[in-house]
């Protein structure tokens, strides 16, 4: 049994372990680190089976820079599944409860970096299709994904999308 919840402190050490195994290098959880310490605004989530965290999900806050201000919303990532449970529908149901928190929570947008045959699933779509473009030009157009939740709140759109400087400078 898979339960979905949000990150507790005694899940810190579990989401290193899970980021790392899952990415194979240590970057991804050395940005949640950071971004635990330095970001408002994150909603964490953590997968676990028996008591073991086996997945995590990390949404960050993220700006749009356009012409009429800025326009906050989160961007999704990392999201990683222990190697031993992937292929099982944990990141599926990791995503899809985190999501229905984040829109609870009256985000207008989210983004994310990734798949492009994975998060069309949860409704997004390339980002350019709304003038949306990532702060890094080296991103491939198909992997710079957005899901709009609120369009009401996002309009106009099109812009820069910025992330936290936890992230870096450049990918």
């Amino acid at each position: 049994m898979v339960e979905i919840r949000r990150e507790r402190d005694d899940d810190i050490v579990a989401i290193q372990t899970v980021n790392r195994l899952a990415f194979r290098q240590s970057a991804e959880a050395d940005i949640v680190e950071a971004l635990r310490e330095g970001a408002p605004n994150t909603l964490s989530f953590v997968a676990t089976t028996a008591g073991e965290v086996v997945g995590h999900v990390l949404f960050s806050p993220v700006s749009i820079q356009h012409r009429e201000g800025t326009t906050e919303g989160l961007g999704l990532g990392p999201m990683a599944v222990l190697p031993g449970h992937q292929s099982q529908g944990i990141g599926t149901r990791l995503i899809e409860h985190a999501l229905a928190e984040v829109r609870a929570a009256s985000w207008p947008y989210v983004v994310v970096l990734g798949h492009p045959r994975y998060y069309p699933r949860f409704g997004f779509v390339c980002a350019s299709e709304h003038g949306v473009r990532c702060q890094w030009e080296s991103v491939p157009d198909d992997a710079f994904m957005i899901l709009l939740l609120d369009a009401g709140r996002i309009k106009p759109l099109r812009g820069v999308v910025r992330y936290r400087p936890e992230f870096g400078d450049s990918l």
